[in-house]
Order: structure tokens, then C-alpha cells, then sequence
């Protein structure tokens, strides 16, 4: 049975991407191990593989990634495996190092082009240095044929392949189907009031997910309730921004394990993806909530960059409008009732064909057979 160590900065909670590749491995035959961290608030994990999480002292900022990629290291120098698996690029200089150090092939898993977040826009300093990490290592896995890498993309992936000659297969953030007739019995996460018409955002409450704009117009929506299902950066400015209107039509349910966020999908009248251009990482994303509303069958409001226009015209699964939309309320009030109108078997079939692509049964057999060529 080979080994496999998968490395990630966050607390495993809620990293559906990470879990889905760990479980696709584990019922392959590996031997699946994953080290993440352990904060304060985090709730307890339970999987079917082994689980690692480190107590950090620094929470934030460079001294945060130098600790961690430090005691990182460290861990893999001296942990069983025969492979390295690094998820994104702020994992991936200890996850080289134990790889050439002990010999042993290693994969990368590029979940976003990380010097293009958001967080890092007009932090050129910071921008370059991670910026040189990929350009010192990114031509090197190129060149070798016990290292492989995938992103979520094929724009990403373009982007890659013509500055570093790096392949890499595209593996989609989507999800694992799931029975929405089970998960609707779950214990309800939050009332609304009757003849409301849920606005769901679900994801990291992070700059640049365009979730102010649609705070500052749920005065002009009268029947509709904002759910916002996450936590991050901008959290507690959110909600301290809600107390200061006074809009009651709006309610914060921050940390949602998975399971709970299943229950609570399907029952939004429209999915918000509406992400603003800071940078190339959010311009040729493609949202996992895209692929969660598509399951629960959820018609979704997003902004139309690229890989999003790609997959919402294709199938007709929503309502695309421009970075920084003037007149947001009216774009909400003409989807609402343009999916009312649809007849529902017309409905129905668009969703069944996007969710027959936009699944993580198509797209595990890619990853499974991409990790297979370090070991050839």
C-alpha cells in the first residue's frame, strides 16, 4: 500500500477540495495522511483517513508562513511516505525541499494562481516573493517525471503551461453528488419568514466576493432575506456594516460544516457568485459554489469572467452580469422571476445535464490518474 502525505494551511474543516482528493485516494488503495493546522475555534474532524493538525503560534502574515512551512518541513524529513502531495503554492517550498532531500516524488495541486489573490493586490512586495517561489520551482516539476501538478482551470492552466512549460491537468472544484430528498430532512439551519426568497452566498467571506454589494441593496428587496454562509477576513466588518444600516433582511450564519451547508443549499431561490476583477486568480476562477448550487439546483447570479460565462451559458443554469453591476437589486428581481416563470421540467433538465458534468465523479478519475505518473 503506498503512502501519501497531503499538506494544507488550513484547518481541514472546511476544505471540501482537499477532503475530496484525500477520499478519492484513501478509496484507491492509498494510505492517506493530511497535515493542516489547529486553531482555536476549530471543531473536531472525523475521516476515513489519518489526520494531522499542527498548533501554530503566529496566526497571520509572512511569520505565519515561514512557521508553518518550517515545522512543515520538519514533519515531512521524518514521516512515513513514498509521496509529497502540496496543496497550493504556500505549502509547496517544504513539500520541494523534503522531496528532493529524501528522494521522493512529489504533486502539486494548485487550487488558484496564489500571487493573484486578492488579499495580495497592491502588495507588490509580498506579490513577488511568492511569485519567485513558482518561478524557482514550478520549471523544475516541469522537467520531471516524478512530479506532476493539476489546477482547477484550463485557463489557469494556459497561464502556467506558457510561462513555465508546466502541464497541468484541469481537476474542477466540484462536488460529490449528494441526495438532496435526504439532506432537505436535516434539522433546518435558520428560520425565514414565509414568502421570503432566500439570497444565499456560501464560501469564504473574503475581500472581492462582491457580498457589500448586495448588502447595500436589500432595502430595494423587500421579499428577499440574504443568508451568508462562511467566515473570513471581512467577516466581522460585514456584520458590524450590517448593525450600522439596520437591515434586518440579512443573517450571518458563519462557520457551516459541510453537511449542514448541504441542507441549507437547496432550499436559495438564487446562488450569489459575484466576484469582482482583483486580479487574475478571481478573473478565471471557477467557484466551487457554482458546482453547489448546480447539485442543489440552484439557478446562481455571477459575474461574467470567463471560466463562470463559460459554464453558465453552456447550460443555461443562470444569470450573468458585469463587474460592479449598477443596478444589482433590478438584475436580482429579473432572475427571480425569469426562474419562476420556467417551466419546471425545463428547469430540471438543464440542472441534471450541468450537474452530470460538474461532478466530482467525472473529475477525481483525472486527479487519480495524474498522481499515478510520479510513481511511473
Amino acid at each position: 500500500m503506498r503512502r501519501i502525505v497531503l499538506s494544507v494551511t488550513n484547518d481541514l474543516v472546511t476544505d471540501q477540495r482537499v477532503h475530496r482528493a484525500c477520499t478519492a485516494l484513501h478509496e484507491e488503495g492509498y494510505k492517506v495522511t493530511l497535515i493542516g493546522r489547529m486553531l482555536p475555534e476549530s471543531g473536531a474532524v472525523k475521516r476515513d483517513y489519518s489526520t494531522v493538525r499542527m498548533k501554530l503560534l503566529f496566526k497571520k502574515k509572512a511569520i505565519f508562513y515561514a512557521e508553518y512551512n518550517i515545522r512543515l518541513f520538519l514533519k515531512l524529513m521524518f514521516v512515513r511516505t513514498d509521496a509529497f502531495y502540496a496543496n497550493d503554492t504556500d505549502t509547496l517550498v517544504a513539500n520541494y525541499l523534503a522531496s528532493r532531500i529524501r528522494h521522493k516524488p512529489m504533486f502539486f495541486d494548485a487550487h488558484e494562481m496564489f500571487p493573484e489573490v486578492p488579499e495580495l493586490v497592491g502588495r507588490d512586495r509580498v506579490k513577488r516573493f511568492w511569485t519567485r517561489i513558482e518561478d524557482f520551482i514550478f520549471p523544475k516539476i516541469a522537467r520531471r517525471d516524478d512530479m506532476a501538478a493539476v489546477t482547477v482551470c484550463q485557463s489557469i492552466a494556459e497561464i502556467y503551461k506558457q510561462r513555465y512549460g508546466l502541464e497541468m491537468a484541469v481537476v474542477r472544484n466540484v462536488p460529490m453528488s449528494y441526495n438532496n430528498t435526504t439532506i432537505m430532512q436535516q434539522e433546518p439551519l435558520l428560520t425565514i419568514p414565509e414568502g421570503k426568497k432566500i439570497l444565499l452566498y456560501q464560501g469564504a467571506v473574503n475581500i472581492g466576493r462582491g457580498i457589500e454589494w448586495v448588502m447595500d441593496v436589500m432595502p430595494q428587496l423587500p421579499d428577499c432575506h440574504l443568508v451568508i454562509a462562511g467566515v473570513g477576513d471581512i467577516y466581522d466588518a460585514l456584520v458590524e456594516k450590517k448593525q450600522k444600516d439596520g437591515t434586518e433582511n440579512i443573517t450571518f450564519l458563519g462557520r457551516v460544516a459541510p453537511d449542514k451547508l448541504h441542507s441549507l443549499t437547496p432550499k436559495a431561490s438564487l446562488g450569489l457568485s459575484l466576484l469582482e476583477n482583483r486580479g487574475l486568480n478571481y478573473y478565471y476562477s471557477l467557484p466551487n459554489r457554482i458546482a453547489d448550487f448546480v447539485a442543489a439546483r440552484v439557478p446562481v447570479l455571477a459575474t461574467d469572467f470567463p471560466e463562470i460565462h463559460r459554464v453558465v451559458e453552456k447550460y443555461g443554469i443562470g444569470t450573468l452580469v458585469p463587474d460592479g453591476c449598477k443596478d444589482l437589486a433590478a438584475k436580482i428581481r429579473e432572475s427571480l422571476s425569469y426562474w419562476e416563470a420556467l417551466p419546471e421540467d425545463e428547469r430540471e433538465a438543464r440542472f441534471c445535464c450541468a450537474a452530470k458534468d460538474l461532478s466530482w465523479e467525472n473529475d477525481k478519475k483525472i486527479l487519480l490518474c495524474k498522481v499515478d505518473t510520479i510513481f511511473s
